[in-house]
């Protein structure tokens, strides 16, 4: 620490140049964070889907529909706890552009299963007793400004009712929300039961099952079990862990991974080029200052630490407050006004925005410092003249 005044003052020394090295820093760490955010979100759930939990759908394809029948032979399979299903509805609210899941489901059910989602015992009860009830996660309520009690128009694309209407009304009776960071609190759930009874178009069939086992090591198990159910039926099934099945759904878009890696890659080799470019400059304008270090008894390895410290010290101070302003813009809320499921910065990545700052610190100050090392203060000081 006794250092850092010298190193704060060669930073000084060219303050554009620095301040332009600085800014370049900050946007590349301000991008890392949105892209990561990004990238959590477009793989919604995968962090906290349950390892005791299944998806079985149709085995061609999820927009494939299942028979409800299904239910109880899946309950008795060896391995099941609990068994529900869901079905896309696929409706509008206003306009296209407002998306957001509308589900049917078994109350009950589908809340005991995920068990992350909080709705108040009483907002429960209410739905139970309104048969055109509904209720919506706390993303979404707080999106369009709802509050319970309000009627909820949804224009059908797929499930018109029986009488011809396309138009759904629903009396919004509860708003759950999560304490788990990442859980998806932007969907809207309304009752099977008045789904079925209203629809015309597909009755007696569901688009999903969801299954939650007793033993998460026996999931695998438990999911061939339910394929060989119904192999060789109508409706054949694929059975398999909610994180594959996230997993999956999220590959359909593209390799999120492999694409964020490819974007920050090229940003940083540019910023890495930038940054040592700025640290090879400044030690060649103080060859002569090197000299006299050395000559008052300053060692190698620690002309070495003040080279590395100067360019670390420039990018964790840069990159901390790319990745700080990062944290406090995407906390605000999701820039899609809520068309992402889920819009937050994981710690794990938080904590690899750490380490590639130190990282990138490291690798701008070493040849700088390797040559500051090498130099002799004979060589030094007749460079100065």
């Amino acid at each position: 620490m006794k250092y850092l005044p010298l190193i704060w003052a060669n930073l000084k020394r060219r303050k554009l140049r620095t301040g332009l090295t600085m800014s370049s820093i900050l946007i590349a760490f301000l991008l890392f964070g949105y892209l990561c955010a990004i990238k959590e979100a477009l793989s919604a759930g995968v962090s906290v889907a349950g390892a005791d939990r299944l998806i079985v759908r149709h085995k061609v394809s999820i927009i494939q529909l299942l028979p409800q029948s299904y239910l109880e032979r899946i309950r008795r399979i060896e391995g099941v706890k609990e068994a529900a299903h869901a079905t896309w509805f696929g409706g509008i609210y206003q306009e296209p552009r407002n998306f957001f899941a509308q589900i049917p489901v078994v109350p009950e059910e589908y809340f005991s299963i995920y068990d992350e989602f909080r709705l108040p015992e009483a907002q429960m009860k209410k739905w139970l007793a309104t048969k055109n009830g509904a209720v919506v996660g706390k993303n979404t309520a707080d999106r369009f400004g709802w509050k319970i009690g309000d009627r909820i128009p949804i224009q059908a694309t797929i499930y018109e009712q029986k009488n011809g209407e396309q138009m759904w009304e629903f009396d919004l009776v509860g708003i759950y929300d999560s304490e788990k960071k990442g859980a998806d609190t932007t969907q809207f759930f309304f009752r099977q039961d008045y789904f079925d009874e209203a629809q015309s178009v597909t009755e007696g069939m569901v688009g999903w099952y969801l299954i939650r086992v007793d033993d998460s090591g026996h999931a695998e198990a438990v999911a061939k079990a339910i394929d060989e159910e119904f192999a060789n039926s109508p409706y054949e099934t694929k059975a398999e862990t909610e994180g594959a099945f996230v997993q999956g759904f999220a590959k359909q878009i593209g390799n999120i991974t492999a694409i964020m890696i490819a974007i920050m890659s090229a940003v940083f080799f540019t910023i890495l080029l930038v940054a040592g470019n700025t640290i090879a400059q400044s030690v060649r304008e103080r060859t002569e200052e090197i000299g006299v270090l050395k000559s008052l008894g300053f060692t190698n390895l620690q002309v070495l630490g003040l080279v590395l410290g100067e360019s670390c010290f420039l990018s964790v101070l840069a990159g901390g407050a790319g990745l700080a302003l990062a944290f406090g813009l995407i906390s605000r809320g999701d820039p899609t006004n809520g068309s992402l499921p889920i819009f937050y910065l994981p710690t794990t990545d938080l904590i690899t925005g750490i380490l590639l700052m130190l990282v990138l610190g490291l690798l701008t100050g070493l040849a700088p410092a390797i040559q500051a090392t090498r130099l002799k203060i004979a060589d030094a000081l007749r460079r100065a003249h």
